[in-house]
Protein backbone atom coordinates (compact mmCIF):
# COMPACT_ATOMS: atom_id res chain seq x y z
CA UNK A 1 0.00 0.00 0.00
CA UNK A 2 1.27 3.30 -0.78
CA UNK A 3 1.95 6.06 1.50
CA UNK A 4 -0.24 8.62 2.32
CA UNK A 5 2.05 11.37 2.65
CA UNK A 6 -0.28 14.09 3.39
CA UNK A 7 -1.87 12.19 6.11
CA UNK A 8 1.90 11.74 7.46
CA UNK A 9 1.83 15.71 6.93
CA UNK A 10 -0.79 16.45 9.08
CA UNK A 11 0.81 14.41 12.04
CA UNK A 12 3.58 17.04 12.01
CA UNK A 13 2.24 20.26 13.32
CA UNK A 14 6.13 22.25 12.21
CA UNK A 15 5.05 21.42 8.42
CA UNK A 16 2.36 24.19 8.28
CA UNK A 17 4.53 26.96 8.92
CA UNK A 18 5.12 30.47 7.26
CA UNK A 19 8.44 31.77 8.24
CA UNK A 20 8.49 35.46 8.98
CA UNK A 21 9.33 36.70 5.39
CA UNK A 22 5.94 35.00 4.60
CA UNK A 23 7.09 31.81 2.66
CA UNK A 24 5.73 28.45 3.98
CA UNK A 25 8.40 25.99 5.11
CA UNK A 26 9.81 23.58 3.41
CA UNK A 27 12.14 21.41 5.39
CA UNK A 28 14.77 19.88 3.60
CA UNK A 29 17.40 19.51 6.20
CA UNK A 30 16.24 16.03 7.63
CA UNK A 31 19.93 14.52 8.12
CA UNK A 32 20.53 16.96 10.59
CA UNK A 33 16.90 16.65 12.66
CA UNK A 34 13.89 15.41 11.61
CA UNK A 35 10.56 17.04 12.33
CA UNK A 36 8.66 15.49 15.69
CA UNK A 37 5.14 14.01 15.68
CA UNK A 38 2.26 15.47 17.35
CA UNK A 39 2.01 12.09 19.51
CA UNK A 40 5.87 12.33 20.48
CA UNK A 41 4.84 15.94 21.76
CA UNK A 42 1.93 14.85 23.51
CA UNK A 43 3.97 11.79 25.13
CA UNK A 44 6.49 14.02 26.48
CA UNK A 45 3.84 16.80 27.47
CA UNK A 46 2.03 14.70 29.37
CA UNK A 47 4.41 13.42 31.52
CA UNK A 48 5.23 16.80 32.68
CA UNK A 49 1.59 17.61 32.95
CA UNK A 50 0.82 14.22 34.83
CA UNK A 51 3.76 12.18 36.63
CA UNK A 52 6.61 14.22 36.33
CA UNK A 53 8.72 12.64 39.20
CA UNK A 54 12.35 10.73 39.20
CA UNK A 55 12.12 7.19 38.11
CA UNK A 56 14.40 4.67 40.17
CA UNK A 57 14.04 6.21 43.53
CA UNK A 58 11.14 6.40 45.18
CA UNK A 59 7.66 4.39 46.38
CA UNK A 60 5.23 7.04 45.71
CA UNK A 61 2.74 6.84 42.94
CA UNK A 62 4.28 9.30 40.46
CA UNK A 63 7.35 8.08 40.58
CA UNK A 64 6.23 3.97 40.22
CA UNK A 65 4.42 5.75 36.75
CA UNK A 66 7.47 8.01 36.08
CA UNK A 67 9.74 4.14 36.07
CA UNK A 68 6.83 2.49 34.43
CA UNK A 69 7.07 4.90 31.77
CA UNK A 70 11.14 4.94 31.44
CA UNK A 71 10.96 1.15 31.04
CA UNK A 72 8.30 0.43 28.80
CA UNK A 73 9.72 2.51 26.58
CA UNK A 74 13.05 0.73 27.06
CA UNK A 75 11.03 -2.33 25.73
CA UNK A 76 9.99 -0.83 22.75
CA UNK A 77 12.83 0.59 21.72
CA UNK A 78 14.97 -2.07 21.90
CA UNK A 79 11.86 -4.69 20.21
CA UNK A 80 12.04 -1.93 17.33
CA UNK A 81 15.84 -2.63 17.12
CA UNK A 82 15.61 -6.41 17.00
CA UNK A 83 16.55 -6.61 20.77
CA UNK A 84 16.26 -7.57 24.25
CA UNK A 85 16.22 -4.46 27.01
CA UNK A 86 19.12 -5.84 28.77
CA UNK A 87 21.46 -5.34 25.74
CA UNK A 88 20.05 -1.76 25.28
CA UNK A 89 21.89 1.66 27.17
CA UNK A 90 20.38 4.78 27.03
CA UNK A 91 22.54 7.99 26.39
CA UNK A 92 22.19 10.96 25.24
CA UNK A 93 23.08 10.34 21.48
CA UNK A 94 24.71 8.72 19.53
CA UNK A 95 27.86 10.95 20.30
CA UNK A 96 27.92 9.81 24.00
CA UNK A 97 27.04 6.02 22.56
CA UNK A 98 30.10 6.01 20.22
CA UNK A 99 32.02 7.97 23.48
CA UNK A 100 30.91 5.29 25.96
CA UNK A 101 32.51 2.59 23.29
CA UNK A 102 35.79 4.83 23.56
CA UNK A 103 35.76 4.74 27.47
CA UNK A 104 34.07 1.98 28.48
CA UNK A 105 35.14 -0.77 25.94
CA UNK A 106 38.32 0.28 24.53
CA UNK A 107 39.84 1.92 27.84
CA UNK A 108 39.99 -1.25 29.39
CA UNK A 109 40.50 -3.51 26.50
CA UNK A 110 42.89 -1.86 24.06
CA UNK A 111 46.26 -1.43 24.82
CA UNK A 112 49.51 0.78 23.16
CA UNK A 113 49.81 -0.75 19.44
CA UNK A 114 46.23 -2.34 19.24
CA UNK A 115 44.43 -1.06 16.15
CA UNK A 116 41.61 0.96 15.33
CA UNK A 117 39.99 0.92 11.71
CA UNK A 118 37.94 4.22 10.86
CA UNK A 119 37.06 5.74 7.60
CA UNK A 120 37.35 8.72 5.72
CA UNK A 121 33.50 9.08 5.51
CA UNK A 122 33.09 8.83 9.38
CA UNK A 123 31.07 11.77 11.66
CA UNK A 124 33.83 13.19 14.06
CA UNK A 125 32.06 11.97 16.48
CA UNK A 126 33.18 8.26 15.65
CA UNK A 127 36.78 10.06 14.91
CA UNK A 128 37.73 12.35 18.00
CA UNK A 129 37.49 9.62 20.15
CA UNK A 130 39.59 7.47 18.99
CA UNK A 131 42.14 10.14 17.91
CA UNK A 132 42.03 11.08 21.81
CA UNK A 133 42.10 6.81 22.81
CA UNK A 134 45.67 7.14 20.36
CA UNK A 135 47.29 9.88 22.83
CA UNK A 136 45.98 8.43 25.57
CA UNK A 137 46.33 4.78 25.06
CA UNK A 138 48.98 4.53 21.94
CA UNK A 139 46.65 2.55 19.54
CA UNK A 140 47.24 2.91 16.08
CA UNK A 141 44.44 4.51 14.26
CA UNK A 142 43.86 3.32 10.26
CA UNK A 143 41.84 5.34 8.05
CA UNK A 144 39.86 3.62 5.41
CA UNK A 145 39.85 5.97 1.96
CA UNK A 146 36.89 6.79 0.01
CA UNK A 147 36.60 6.12 -3.84
CA UNK A 148 36.25 9.75 -4.79
CA UNK A 149 34.42 8.69 -8.72
CA UNK A 150 31.78 6.35 -7.15
CA UNK A 151 31.52 7.84 -3.33
CA UNK A 152 32.07 4.47 -1.97
CA UNK A 153 34.20 2.93 0.69
CA UNK A 154 37.50 1.54 -0.72
CA UNK A 155 36.47 -2.25 0.06
CA UNK A 156 39.85 -3.58 -0.73
CA UNK A 157 41.61 -0.69 1.10
CA UNK A 158 39.49 -2.43 3.85
CA UNK A 159 39.98 -5.87 4.06
CA UNK A 160 44.21 -4.52 3.91
CA UNK A 161 43.61 -2.39 7.01
CA UNK A 162 41.92 -4.90 8.84
CA UNK A 163 45.32 -6.63 9.68
CA UNK A 164 45.76 -7.09 13.29
CA UNK A 165 42.73 -5.10 13.89
CA UNK A 166 40.81 -4.66 17.50
CA UNK A 167 38.09 -2.86 16.81
CA UNK A 168 36.45 -1.59 13.37
CA UNK A 169 34.13 1.87 13.68
CA UNK A 170 32.16 2.38 10.69
CA UNK A 171 29.53 4.86 9.55
CA UNK A 172 26.20 2.75 8.30
CA UNK A 173 25.13 5.73 6.28
CA UNK A 174 27.23 9.36 5.30
CA UNK A 175 25.57 12.23 6.57
CA UNK A 176 27.50 13.94 3.51
CA UNK A 177 26.97 11.56 0.75
CA UNK A 178 24.07 9.87 1.76
CA UNK A 179 25.71 6.28 0.82
CA UNK A 180 25.08 3.42 2.71
CA UNK A 181 28.20 1.14 3.57
CA UNK A 182 28.12 -2.46 3.22
CA UNK A 183 27.53 -3.45 6.73
CA UNK A 184 26.86 -6.86 6.74
CA UNK A 185 29.91 -7.39 4.65
CA UNK A 186 31.84 -5.44 7.15
CA UNK A 187 30.90 -7.08 10.46
CA UNK A 188 31.70 -10.91 9.05
CA UNK A 189 34.72 -9.10 7.87
CA UNK A 190 36.12 -7.74 10.83
CA UNK A 191 35.04 -10.80 12.74
CA UNK A 192 36.78 -12.90 11.07
CA UNK A 193 39.72 -11.32 12.18
CA UNK A 194 39.00 -10.99 15.59
CA UNK A 195 38.09 -7.46 15.74
CA UNK A 196 35.13 -6.35 17.68
CA UNK A 197 32.63 -3.46 15.20
CA UNK A 198 31.38 -0.21 16.18
CA UNK A 199 28.56 0.49 13.61
CA UNK A 200 26.95 4.67 14.10
CA UNK A 201 23.58 4.21 12.58
CA UNK A 202 22.50 7.94 13.69
CA UNK A 203 21.73 7.98 9.40
CA UNK A 204 20.66 4.40 9.19
CA UNK A 205 18.03 4.12 11.72
CA UNK A 206 16.06 6.86 10.20
CA UNK A 207 15.87 4.90 6.78
CA UNK A 208 15.54 1.74 7.74
CA UNK A 209 14.88 -1.14 10.63
CA UNK A 210 18.37 -1.81 11.98
CA UNK A 211 17.77 -5.46 13.33
CA UNK A 212 20.62 -5.35 16.02
CA UNK A 213 20.67 -9.36 16.70
CA UNK A 214 20.56 -10.36 12.95
CA UNK A 215 23.32 -7.45 12.07
CA UNK A 216 25.72 -8.69 14.38
CA UNK A 217 27.56 -5.89 15.03
CA UNK A 218 28.98 -5.62 18.55
CA UNK A 219 27.94 -1.93 19.20
CA UNK A 220 25.31 0.01 17.15
CA UNK A 221 24.94 3.96 18.10
CA UNK A 222 21.61 5.52 17.63
CA UNK A 223 20.13 9.11 17.92
CA UNK A 224 16.16 9.64 18.58
CA UNK A 225 16.17 13.09 17.14
CA UNK A 226 17.22 11.55 13.53
CA UNK A 227 14.09 9.46 13.81
CA UNK A 228 10.94 11.60 14.74
CA UNK A 229 11.69 11.27 18.33
CA UNK A 230 12.95 14.47 21.04
CA UNK A 231 16.95 15.90 20.96
CA UNK A 232 18.88 14.77 24.17
CA UNK A 233 18.54 11.54 23.70
CA UNK A 234 19.93 7.81 21.88
CA UNK A 235 21.27 4.42 22.87
CA UNK A 236 23.91 2.39 22.28
CA UNK A 237 23.35 -1.54 21.39
CA UNK A 238 25.49 -3.78 23.17
CA UNK A 239 26.14 -7.54 22.68
CA UNK A 240 25.90 -9.13 25.81
CA UNK A 241 29.65 -10.63 26.11
CA UNK A 242 31.36 -6.94 25.00
CA UNK A 243 29.07 -5.35 27.76
CA UNK A 244 30.71 -7.95 30.28
CA UNK A 245 34.15 -6.54 29.02
CA UNK A 246 33.38 -3.00 29.57
CA UNK A 247 34.12 -1.06 33.02
CA UNK A 248 32.15 2.56 33.51
CA UNK A 249 31.97 5.44 31.80
CA UNK A 250 30.45 8.03 33.76
CA UNK A 251 30.55 7.62 37.55
CA UNK A 252 27.71 9.17 40.48
CA UNK A 253 23.91 8.05 41.53
CA UNK A 254 22.04 5.63 39.98
CA UNK A 255 24.86 2.92 38.79
CA UNK A 256 26.32 1.83 41.99
CA UNK A 257 25.37 -1.22 44.45
CA UNK A 258 26.65 0.39 47.20
CA UNK A 259 29.52 3.42 48.28
CA UNK A 260 31.23 3.32 51.53
CA UNK A 261 34.01 6.04 52.17
CA UNK A 262 36.79 2.90 51.29
CA UNK A 263 35.15 2.47 47.85
CA UNK A 264 32.57 2.10 45.52
CA UNK A 265 30.87 -1.50 43.78
CA UNK A 266 28.65 -0.94 40.62
CA UNK A 267 25.37 -2.14 39.27
CA UNK A 268 25.73 -5.53 36.15
CA UNK A 269 24.74 -4.93 32.97
CA UNK A 270 23.29 -1.80 31.43
CA UNK A 271 22.55 -0.31 34.60
CA UNK A 272 26.12 0.31 34.96
CA UNK A 273 26.41 2.93 32.12
CA UNK A 274 23.28 5.08 33.21
CA UNK A 275 24.60 7.62 35.58
CA UNK A 276 22.28 10.34 37.17
CA UNK A 277 18.83 11.32 36.49
CA UNK A 278 17.41 9.43 33.39
CA UNK A 279 16.31 11.18 30.56
CA UNK A 280 12.88 10.18 31.60
CA UNK A 281 10.78 12.39 29.25
CA UNK A 282 13.27 12.19 26.20
CA UNK A 283 12.72 8.12 26.55
CA UNK A 284 9.17 8.56 26.47
CA UNK A 285 8.82 10.61 23.29
CA UNK A 286 11.56 8.30 21.59
CA UNK A 287 9.13 5.21 22.56
CA UNK A 288 5.90 7.10 21.31
CA UNK A 289 8.49 8.39 17.76
CA UNK A 290 9.30 4.51 17.45
CA UNK A 291 5.75 3.66 18.13
CA UNK A 292 4.70 5.97 15.09
CA UNK A 293 7.29 4.72 12.77
CA UNK A 294 5.80 1.27 13.51
CA UNK A 295 2.86 1.64 11.78
CA UNK A 296 5.16 2.27 8.59
CA UNK A 297 6.88 -0.64 6.02
CA UNK A 298 10.62 1.03 6.43
CA UNK A 299 11.06 -0.05 2.83
CA UNK A 300 8.17 1.49 1.59
CA UNK A 301 9.28 4.89 3.16
CA UNK A 302 12.89 4.11 1.89
CA UNK A 303 11.81 4.01 -1.58
CA UNK A 304 9.57 7.26 -1.55
CA UNK A 305 12.82 9.04 0.20
CA UNK A 306 14.96 7.78 -2.87
CA UNK A 307 12.36 8.64 -5.62
CA UNK A 308 12.37 12.26 -4.48
CA UNK A 309 15.83 12.44 -3.57
CA UNK A 310 16.88 10.96 -7.12
CA UNK A 311 14.23 13.01 -8.69
CA UNK A 312 15.69 15.98 -7.29
CA UNK A 313 19.18 15.18 -7.92
CA UNK A 314 18.79 14.70 -11.49
CA UNK A 315 16.97 18.40 -12.22
CA UNK A 316 19.76 19.76 -10.41
CA UNK A 317 23.03 18.46 -12.39
CA UNK A 318 20.56 20.06 -15.53
CA UNK A 319 21.01 23.07 -14.07
CA UNK A 320 24.59 24.78 -14.75
CA UNK A 321 27.51 25.13 -12.59
CA UNK A 322 25.76 22.55 -9.99
CA UNK A 323 27.59 19.92 -8.65
CA UNK A 324 26.46 16.68 -7.07
CA UNK A 325 28.43 15.00 -4.07
CA UNK A 326 27.06 11.13 -4.07
CA UNK A 327 24.93 9.50 -6.12
CA UNK A 328 20.89 9.53 -5.22
CA UNK A 329 20.32 7.48 -7.82
CA UNK A 330 21.81 4.65 -5.83
CA UNK A 331 18.88 2.07 -4.64
CA UNK A 332 20.31 2.23 -0.70
CA UNK A 333 20.87 6.26 -0.88
CA UNK A 334 19.63 7.67 2.01
CA UNK A 335 18.39 10.79 0.94
CA UNK A 336 20.65 13.64 1.06
CA UNK A 337 21.80 15.97 -1.72
CA UNK A 338 25.43 17.27 -0.98
CA UNK A 339 25.61 19.81 -3.81
CA UNK A 340 27.97 22.70 -4.54
CA UNK A 341 27.83 25.82 -7.22
CA UNK A 342 30.89 26.48 -8.63
CA UNK A 343 30.70 30.10 -8.31
CA UNK A 344 27.84 31.34 -5.43
CA UNK A 345 29.63 30.19 -2.06
CA UNK A 346 27.68 27.64 -0.11
CA UNK A 347 26.89 29.78 2.46
CA UNK A 348 25.68 32.27 0.60
CA UNK A 349 23.48 30.13 -1.39
CA UNK A 350 21.96 28.45 2.12
CA UNK A 351 20.67 32.30 2.32
CA UNK A 352 19.33 32.98 -0.74
CA UNK A 353 17.48 29.32 -0.40
CA UNK A 354 16.33 30.47 3.14
CA UNK A 355 14.55 33.35 1.37
CA UNK A 356 12.10 31.01 -0.50
CA UNK A 357 11.33 29.22 2.36
CA UNK A 358 13.38 26.52 2.35
CA UNK A 359 15.59 24.79 5.04
CA UNK A 360 19.02 23.07 3.65
CA UNK A 361 22.27 22.28 5.79
CA UNK A 362 25.36 24.02 5.07
CA UNK A 363 28.91 23.81 6.14
CA UNK A 364 31.58 20.55 6.55
CA UNK A 365 28.76 18.19 8.38
CA UNK A 366 30.82 17.44 11.22
CA UNK A 367 32.89 15.25 8.46
CA UNK A 368 35.88 17.60 7.51
CA UNK A 369 37.94 14.09 6.85
CA UNK A 370 35.54 13.63 4.01
CA UNK A 371 35.33 17.24 2.92
CA UNK A 372 39.30 16.49 2.61
CA UNK A 373 38.92 13.75 0.50
CA UNK A 374 36.56 15.48 -1.75
CA UNK A 375 38.73 18.47 -1.80
CA UNK A 376 36.03 21.06 -1.06
CA UNK A 377 35.79 22.92 2.74
CA UNK A 378 32.00 22.46 2.66
CA UNK A 379 28.76 21.41 0.83
CA UNK A 380 25.12 22.52 0.94
CA UNK A 381 22.69 19.26 1.34
CA UNK A 382 19.61 18.94 0.79
CA UNK A 383 18.05 15.71 2.58
CA UNK A 384 14.58 14.57 2.32
CA UNK A 385 12.71 11.87 4.91
CA UNK A 386 9.40 10.44 5.16
CA UNK A 387 6.88 13.76 4.95
CA UNK A 388 8.55 15.51 2.26
CA UNK A 389 6.70 15.51 -1.43
CA UNK A 390 7.63 15.54 -4.64
CA UNK A 391 5.47 18.66 -4.81
CA UNK A 392 8.69 20.60 -2.93
CA UNK A 393 11.18 18.98 -4.71
CA UNK A 394 9.79 20.00 -7.94
CA UNK A 395 9.24 24.06 -5.95
CA UNK A 396 12.74 23.36 -4.59
CA UNK A 397 14.39 23.41 -8.25
CA UNK A 398 12.42 26.14 -9.38
CA UNK A 399 13.85 28.27 -7.12
CA UNK A 400 17.27 26.91 -7.22
CA UNK A 401 17.33 27.32 -10.58
CA UNK A 402 15.66 30.94 -10.62
CA UNK A 403 18.68 31.96 -7.90
CA UNK A 404 21.38 30.50 -10.18
CA UNK A 405 20.22 32.24 -12.73
CA UNK A 406 19.57 35.48 -10.98
CA UNK A 407 23.08 35.59 -8.84
CA UNK A 408 25.66 33.03 -10.91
Amino acid sequence: MALDIEAIRADFPILGRTLPNGKKLVYFDNAATSQKPQCVIDAMSRYYEEYNSNAHRANHTLADEATTALESAREKISSYFGTSPDQMIYTSGATEAINLVAYGWARENLDEGDVVVLTEMEHHADIVPWQQMSIDKGVEVRYVPIDTESFTLDMDAFEVALDGASLVCVVHTSNVLGVRNPVEKIVKMSHSVGARVLIDCAQGAPHERIDFDSLGADFVAISAHKMAGPTGIGCILVKRDAMAEMGPFMTGGSMIKRVTTEGSTFQEGHAMFETGTPRIAEAIGWGAAVEWLDQFDMREVHDHINDVASWTAAQMMDIPGIKIYGDPDRDDSSGAVSFLHESIQSQDLALLLDEGGFAVRTGHHCAQPLMDALGVPSTNRASFWIYNTMGEAESFVEYLSQVIERFA
